[in-house]
């Protein structure tokens, strides 16, 4: 009897002993692994706010879009090479002047999509198939930023690069047999839209504009009870081509109360 009672007893204890080795074999072998998710990084330059309504009737929403955008755009030209002008133009054409529903929904001003490797995060949109998945940002400024990247990072640009930042026509054309968009007349557009809008003259604005304080002015005018667009272009001693083309106007027509860039 107390033989079986040892025996008992000893059987236990390895059993007991088996099943705390083997659990703590699981525990290991399956340890929770938590990715964390890179929090993207607070811009730099002040947040812009995204158009979403509809300006006034009087107001260009391009003209808008590049008031709001233009320091960036100027910004990642001094870090990475590539003129703002076409920076600009690339988002106005691609993000309909920050009105298309990916700019709204994902800050996506390029139409980036996520490609191989994307690990952040993203938005289905219908683009040349239905339901493709595209790049969503926090904030506008690292849309830019990843448009740079974008660029930087894929050696069929490389070239480009080369050119520098004053020769934006044969940027427009670069990027377009670089394989970045299948619109036979991509660069066409881009470059009526830098042209339309005079957009080379943030090709040639200096870094130091984006010190600490300072920010890229553009001087502006409201159109008063009488004004034509020869008595501002006298007034301010601009001619009336470049005013219209400063503020996207194909008429003499303007209404009172209307901003008209002044550059």
């Amino acid at each position: 009897m107390r033989i079986r009672l040892v025996f008992y007893i000893v059987t236990c204890a390895v059993f007991i002993v088996s099943c705390g080795s083997n659990k703590n074999v699981v525990n290991r072998s399956h340890k929770k692994v938590v990715l964390q998710e890179k929090e993207e990084v607070y811009p730099e330059l002040p947040q812009l706010e995204q158009i979403e309504k509809p300006l006034k009737t009087n107001s260009n929403h391009t003209v808008a879009y590049i008031q709001k955008f233009a320091r960036i755009a100027v910004k990642k030209m001094h870090e990475h090479n590539i003129p703002a002008s076409i920076t600009l133009a690339q988002g106005v054409l691609e993000s309909g002047s920050g009105r298309s529903k990916l700019a709204i929904r994902s800050n996506n001003h390029f139409g980036i999509k996520c490609h191989k490797g994307w690990k952040g995060k993203s938005v289905t949109h219908d683009d040349d198939e239905k339901g493709e998945c595209f790049r969503k940002y926090k904030y506008p400024e690292t849309s830019y930023e990843d448009h740079s990247q974008f660029l930087i990072s894929r050696k069929r640009y490389a070239s480009l690069f080369k050119l520098g930042n004053q020769n934006y026509k044969d940027w427009a054309y670069g990027l377009r047999r670089a394989g970045y968009a299948t619109d036979k007349r991509y660069p066409q557009k881009l470059i009526t839209i830098i042209k339309k809008y005079n957009l080379t003259v943030y090709d040639r604005m200096g870094a130091r504009k984006l010190n600490k304080g300072n920010q890229i002015k553009v001087k502006s005018y409201k159109v008063q009870k009488g004004d034509t667009l020869y008595s501002i272009a006298r007034r301010h001693n601009i001619s009336v081509a470049n005013l219209k083309r400063a503020n996207g106007l194909n008429t003499n027509e303007i209404s009172v109360g209307q901003d008209l860039l002044l550059k």
